[in-house]
């Protein structure tokens, strides 16, 4: 890696219209730091850009200095890969602006824009579409991987809502990508990861949608392989409208008291169907706790805010499930109830309905049969947990490995699990290579979960 100059510095800071941030420089701290405290890396230049003509500057400085580019949306990326160590780092949290049309039902977010602010401006409009669990994450970073998220059983990943993007190249070019204008970029940034360029703004489809019937049932730890058994058959009959998740996590006050968990999400319109089909849940067991409740669409993306604190260290591991059998939920439970510390989580997400409906090759994001995605999210607040947190995950992982298939999603891959990427696009990694040889031969663009031209 090159270092970079003083007069390449004040080079960037006369074309940006943003800030350029150096170390030592007022506010560089913060803006360096993302949500996961296990990264503690420090660029050379943090350009904090307010237009996609800055971020063009900043990747030209990247190439013409030799120096890594990383780029911050939401800064959400377990792996840490929205920061680089003495690189560029692009940061996008300032490109703020959201566009409702509620006419042509669409709703177009900058690079900087998280759920939380997007899902609120579409509901001004009654208008809603399929974003992250947590609404502190970055609508861009979550887009380029796929984009699980609450209503997508109803209508798909965030990518199978993407209709354009603005991207910044490896040249420096800004282009404007959807399926008649570069569809080949557009195929692969819909999964893709951040390989082939920086995504200053995004247009989604947004559908009529107010409110949603939402929330969890809270069973006891012990009462999980019952649980799971249940879940295992109420999913295998879930209309597209109902999403369901598996989940153990401690009780939120502090108790340290092991709960699982059954949260769902139902986006259809008429209430009395939805109140029907989420009977079941609501009274299998029957939960210690029921908080199961119709709510605004934004709110259910904010339930799991408290449980993920920015700044806590993270370390994750994951795969989709071949099969979710007793043996594995004895693993689960097992698992659980040797976490190290009382801010761990295992999470058993469940696809179905609009998800499984598209081709495994229509977009880069190749994981469309119906099935489980598990999760095991290892987090600490103490940095002497440290070694505990990432050997609990790693055991956890290992121990489930019979019962998972090779495939992932590349949004949960974490800083070491680079030689998974292949695996994680199955069948198509060699398009993908292909295209990243013609849109960035030299790997500008490359920390990332990288595929290498």
């Amino acid at each position: 890696m090159s270092a970079v100059t003083a007069s390449q510095v004040e080079g960037l800071r006369r074309q940006l219209a943003g800030a350029v941030l150096t170390p030592g420089d007022d506010g560089y701290e913060d803006a360096r730091r993302v949500h996961n405290g296990l990264v503690d890396k420090r660029p050379a230049v943090v350009a904090r850009c307010t237009t996609a003509t800055d971020v063009a500057a900043a990747v030209r400085l990247g190439a013409e200095a030799g120096l890594e580019i990383a780029v911050r949306g939401g800064g959400h990326n377990v792996a840490g890969k929205a920061v680089t160590e003495g690189g560029v780092m692009i940061d996008l949290s300032l490109m703020k602006d959201t566009r409702v049309d509620p006419a042509a039902r669409t709703v177009t977010g900058e690079g900087g824009v998280t759920w939380g602010e997007l899902n609120l401006a579409a509901h001004e409009h009654g208008l809603a579409t399929t974003g992250g669990v947590i609404s502190t994450t970055g609508i861009a970073g979550l887009t380029l991987g796929g984009g699980v998220g609450w209503i997508m059983g109803r209508y798909g990943l965030a990518i199978d809502n993407l209709r354009s993007a603005e991207v910044v190249l490896a040249s420096g070019e800004v282009v404007v990508v959807d399926e008649e204008h570069d569809p080949d970029l557009f195929w692969a940034i819909r999964g893709g990861g951040g390989n082939f360029g920086v995504a200053t703004s995004l247009q989604y489809e947004a559908y009529p949608l107010d409110t949603v019937l939402g929330g969890p049932a809270i069973h006891t730890l012990a009462a999980a392989p019952d649980v799971f058994g249940f879940f295992r058959e109420f999913t295998a009959s879930a209309s597209d409208e109902l999403t369901t998740f598996a989940a153990f996590r401690h009780a939120p006050d502090g108790s340290g008291m092991k709960l699982c968990a059954l949260p769902v999400c139902h986006a259809g319109a008429d209430e009395s169907v939805a109140e029907a089909e989420v009977k079941a849940v609501r009274e299998y067991g029957p939960p210690v706790f029921d908080f199961i409740e119709r709510m605004p669409y934004p709110v259910i993306n904010t339930q799991l805010d408290d449980g993920f604190p920015k700044g806590s260290f993270n370390y994750w591991k994951s795969a989709f499930l071949t099969d979710l059998n007793d043996d594995a939920v004895g693993k689960l439970v097992e698992a659980f109830e040797n976490t190290p510390t009382d801010m761990c989580f295992l999470v058993i997400e469940h696809l179905h309905g609009a998800v499984t409906r598209v081709a495994p090759t229509a977009t880069a994001f190749p994981h469309r049969s119906p099935g489980y995605n598990c999760i095991i999210l290892s987090q600490w607040a103490d940095p002497a947990d440290t070694d505990a947190g990432i050997r609990w995950a790693r055991e956890t992982y290992e121990s489930l490995e019979p019962h998972m298939s090779e495939s992932a999603y590349v949004n949960y891959l974490d800083q070491d699990d680079g030689a998974r990427v292949q695996a994680a696009y199955g069948p198509n990694y060699e398009r993908l290579v292909q295209l990243k040889r013609r849109y960035d031969p030299d790997n500008l663009f490359r920390l990332n979960q990288n595929i290498a031209p």
